[in-house]
């Protein structure tokens, strides 16, 4: 088995399926941050994900033009901004062709987007309090070839993780999780990152699925 994880620079999926034994790389456009390089493809995903040499795909596309979280922006004013909207669509149009990639077996995780941009229903929702953190940040997945994850460790649900800048939490603070707030570009890192009680659970119950002889 081999696994691509595009968009993603943490490495945090690509581990926790390289700690089950799994040939698994990241990809990103960015170098990686993880601390294996070896186990990081710097460059476009499409690439990865058209080469046929894959199993099984996660993606964390790029989700700044897709989230309701950006609708301040999309509306500013109360109207369309048309040139967020061409973004938007951009971006859309990268998440279909991973979506759309020839591999049996994908999975793609993005927060709740804007209706406006009208990508396809979701397969699941879930929460990093449902994994082990006790934190709300909801996580919508979309699956091909894939079963629901199932909840491994539910804990009590202690704030937002990250809150955006309406909540009045500023860079540099704390948030509700106790964790600091991330300035500029590491911020995004920050809140894109894959928690890891997700990561083990994508690694373990997929890895697992995919060696049952019906999924072959």
């Amino acid at each position: 088995m081999k696994v691509l994880v595009a968009c993603e620079e943490s490495q945090e999926v690509t581990k926790a399926f390289r700690n089950l034994g799994v040939e698994a790389y990241s990809c990103d456009i960015q170098p990686c941050s993880g601390g294996h390089p070896e186990w990081h493809i710097q460059g476009c995903a499409l690439e990865q994900a058209y080469s046929g040499e894959y199993t099984l795909m996660i993606g964390h596309p790029p989700c700044t033009f897709l989230s309701k979280a950006g609708a301040r922006w999309m509306f500013p004013k109360g109207e369309l901004s048309v040139e967020r909207y061409e973004k938007a669509k951009k971006a859309k149009e990268f998440f279909m062709k991973l979506m759309e990639a020839p591999i049996d077996h994908i999975a793609l995780e993005n927060p709740v987007p804007l209706k406006i941009v009208e990508l396809p229903q979701f397969t699941q929702a879930i929460q990093p309090y449902q994994f082990g953190h006790p934190f709300s940040k909801k996580t919508l997945l979309w699956l091909k070839g894939l079963p629901p994850l199932e909840p491994t460790n539910i804990v009590e649900k202690q704030g937002t993780y990250l809150p955006s800048n309406t909540g009045g939490v500023k860079h540099g603070m704390k948030g509700s999780n106790g964790v600091k707030v991330a300035k500029g570009s590491k911020r995004k890192q920050h809140r894109s990152k894959t928690f890891a009680g997700i990561a083990e659970a994508m690694a373990q119950q997929w890895f697992g699925f995919l060696n049952k002889p019906e999924a072959r």
